[in-house]
């Protein structure tokens, strides 16, 4: 699990693509996994201050009651009104919560109470930082006295100010109710100024309406006395204009104006009668004018005209007697004595009957006469009452404007004294526009603060500042962690993992501390410290042979095989980009791994500034690498051999004295000792400087076959690798894989991908065995690494 196998040619696996998502689940359940510490930590954190808070916190309580806003309470008292708006309702209700806010309110319940001299609502705002703000302006104000009264109205109106801000007024959904909540630390007196509140607000609306029915009253009274002055006034002007312009009236109605109307009634009957009497004469005259004979064969006569009975009965007799004579003729013939004396008789009472014409004629010329005369004299009478009337037309004007101003007054005072009288009634109604429908009750346990919310909120925001530090973690997060990280940031081979071992001793750093100084002899129990160390680091291999670290080195050793193969002798040089990222330490296991397995190895300390696996050494030599290339002693001479493990080492003793190390590397004398060892070794690896800080590895670099590249796990920055790598093209193209050392193994597989080897790296468990198996201690840190055990 903690290695790739290598392929023949060599070349880098392809990195796999992103999965089509555009949330990365299985990354992100890995981020929290690994960052679940940090997480946890500031929920913790979180959690402890809002516990801290919770029992320092003053517990508040809160007493609530209901106000329901009702116009039907004053139906029997009011006229009804249209039914309001939606609109309308919202504003009455907005109206009422601003009422329950407002400062005078405060104030009634501040006195209904006596809250001016209540501890705990004057002492509500106070503390530590306010007694000292208090006591610091107390010094320096320099406030003119003030007196008593003022005192009493500033403690009103600062206890007024802090009802306020501990009162709550909201409307209740959409309805038309208002609840009205006050908190304090004192439950009872939260009950108190509930309730006064509530009591207040009702009668605050008594006491508006009889305010605005007495104000109104008084208004209105005054105003009835002044429109009933001015109506009377009014009505005596339009008596005086009729007075003085003859405009007298009867029912509503001029006398004039009546007598022409009578006039004309008599007039149209006058005509009338003319007419009937002038077709009464024309009818008899003409009859008259026929003569005698023939008045009486053509005259008709109506028995409706005139009292003519004597005109019927003579012709009645007439037509009787003129019978007789046609019958007497017919039968006696017409010289009959009684035919003669009956046409005298008919002849008699032919010039009665035109007598009696005579006079009804005449009779009907008077009355023609009579009639037309009145005709005539009612004409006379209406012109004249007509060119008086034209003159009184002109005074109606002005007696129309004066009766309408009359008129206009009289039904303003009768409104204004109906208004009046309504006032009157409504100023004494006892009943306001709103009710009390859950009264405020004594709180039983404290609405802040609130402990489950409180723990709740504080897990919340601790979640929510573990997610921010796990983001900034994640964004700071620029180090080689996995196999994929090596892969697609340098894109070389991975040869594995070297697992983290034991922190180093506190006399351990001691001693690398002053190793680093100087190259001075320790004492004898730290030579054998020193000693005991390097064999220990020195042999993890063949200690511990079936270990994740022997392995990560077994498949170095195969990359070298497969990538130098046909090389009789290979040199493999061991770098890493920084100090202390453990190459020593890996050279020296990997040459004892070479070595353990039959191969002619030599380990060189070529690391000629900080030679960390000479430091190691149980006794500090007297001759090494660098004695070897100025030529001062053969190379064999400084060679050690490791009796245990038959690996050769060659150290090098430290020189202050010389400066260019890089030039004895790359000196001939340095390209004849390695010359020589090639033909005495099968592997030569060399523990080189660190490629960033010197340039000792790039000297040394046209030797050397082939590189393992040693970095930190989660220590070493991505981009100084990179950087350092792609610097050196030279070095780049021999490096045969890289090495994550220190590695945490417990933590490897949190940063890796779903699918990935790490993540299965207990199901390998069987296949290694990480304990030593020939009975010595488990290796330590190095004094200048952190070594595997």
């Amino acid at each position: 699990m903690n290695q790739r196998n290598l392929t023949v040619h060599g070349s880098v696996p392809t990195p796999a693509e992103p999965a089509d998502s555009f949330i990365d689940i299985d990354r992100l359940l890995a981020i929290l996994v690994r960052r679940a510490g940090a997480i946890a930590a500031c929920v913790v954190a979180f959690v402890a201050l809002a516990v801290i808070y919770l029992i320092f916190a003053t517990p508040q309580y809160t007493s609530m009651t209901q106000i329901l806003l009702d116009d039907n309470m004053t139906r029997y008292a009011e006229d009804q009104t249209p039914v309001a708006s939606a609109q309308q309702v919202d504003m009455q209700i907005a109206s009422a919560v601003e009422i329950l806010k407002s400062n005078e309110l405060a104030l009634r319940v501040v006195d209904a109470e006596k809250l001016a001299d209540n501890d705990t609502i004057m002492n509500a705002s106070g503390g530590p930082l306010a007694m000292l703000k208090s006591g610091i302006k107390s010094i320096f104000s320099s406030e003119p006295e003030i007196s008593e009264e003022d005192i009493r109205n500033g403690r009103r109106q600062k206890a007024a100010a802090l009802i306020q801000q501990a009162l709550n007024v909201e409307r209740v959904n959409r309805s038309a109710v208002l609840a009205l909540s006050f908190r304090s630390t004192d439950p009872i007196l939260a009950a108190r100024v509930t309730r006064a509140y509530a009591e207040g607000y009702l009668k605050d609306q008594l006491n508006a309406n009889f305010d605005a029915t007495e104000s109104a009253s008084v208004w209105l009274q005054e105003r009835i006395d002044d429109l009933k002055k001015r109506s009377q006034e009014a009505a005596l002007e339009v008596a005086n204009f009729k007075a003085q312009n003859g405009l007298t009236s009867a029912n509503g109605e001029l006398m004039s104006e009546q007598q022409l109307a009578d006039l004309n009634k008599q007039l149209i009957v006058a005509q009338a009668d003319a007419a009937s009497a002038s077709a009464r004469y024309n009818q008899f005259k003409s009859i008259v004018d026929q003569g005698q004979d023939a008045a009486i064969e053509n005259a008709a006569i109506s028995s409706a005209q005139g009292d003519n009975t004597v005109i019927q009965d003579l012709r009645t007799r007439y037509i009787q007697v003129n019978r007789r004579v046609q019958e007497i003729t017919q039968s006696f013939g017409a010289d009959h004595p009684q035919a003669v004396a009956l046409r005298s008789e008919k002849q008699e009472l032919a010039r009665q009957v035109f007598q009696e014409l005579q006079q009804l004629t005449s009779s009907y010329r008077n009355e023609f006469e009579v009639a037309r005369s009145r005709e005539a004299s009612l004409r006379q009478s209406i012109e004249h009452l007509t060119g008086k009337s034209s003159e009184n037309d002109k005074s109606m004007v002005t007696l129309n404007d004066l009766e309408q101003r009359a008129t206009a007054l009289k039904n303003l005072y009768e409104s204004y004294l109906g208004k009046f009288e309504q006032a009157s009634q409504q100023q004494s109604f006892p009943i306001a526009k709103a009710r009390v429908i859950s009264q405020a009750g004594v709180p039983s346990a404290p609405s802040s603060p609130k402990k489950t919310m409180t723990i709740g909120l504080a897990m919340v925001l601790g979640l929510m500042a573990g997610g921010a530090l796990t983001a900034f973690q994640e964004f700071r997060e620029r180090f080689f962690r996995v196999e994929s990280d090596v892969q697609n940031v340098l894109g070389l081979k991975f040869l594995g993992y070297l697992p983290l071992m034991g922190k180093p001793s506190a006399e351990k750093k001691k001693l690398f501390a002053k190793g680093r100084k100087s190259y001075a002899m320790p004492p004898a129990d730290a030579q054998i410290e020193q000693g005991a160390s390097f064999e220990r680091i020195m042999r993890i291999v063949l200690e511990a042979p079936r270990s994740i670290f022997a392995e990560t080195l077994r498949n170095a050793k195969l990359a070298s095989d497969v990538m130098l193969q046909g090389r009789q002798s290979r040199v493999i040089g061991v770098i890493s980009a920084l100090p202390g990222e453990g190459k020593s330490t890996t050279a020296a296991n990997f040459a004892s791994l070479l070595a353990s397995s039959g191969k002619r190895t030599l380990l060189i300390d070529a690391d000629l500034r900080n030679p960390g696996l000479t430091r190691m050494l149980r006794k500090p030599p007297e001759h090494g690498l660098i004695e070897a290339a100025l030529g001062e002693v053969p190379w064999t001479n400084a060679v050690r051999v490791d009796p245990r493990s038959k690996l050769a080492i060659l150290p090098a003793r430290l020189n202050d004295h010389l400066m260019h190390t890089s030039e004895l590397l790359s000196s001939p004398g340095m390209m004849t000792l390695m010359d020589n060892a090639r033909q005495t070794f099968d592997y030569i690896v060399v523990d080189l400087a660190p490629l960033g800080p010197v340039i000792d590895a790039k000297a040394f670099a046209p030797q050397v076959d082939g590189f393992v590249f040693v970095t930190e796990w989660g220590t070493t920055p991505t981009n100084v690798v990179r950087d350092i790598i792609n610097a050196e093209p030279q070095i780049k193209s021999k490096i045969l894989g890289v090495i994550l050392n220190k590695t945490d193994m417990n933590e490897l597989g949190k940063f890796s991908n779903f699918g990935a080897t790490e993540r299965y790296r207990n199901k390998y468990v069987s296949y290694y065995n990480d304990h030593p198996t020939g009975g010595a201690n488990t290796p330590s840190r190095a004094p200048e690494e952190q070594a595997p055990v």
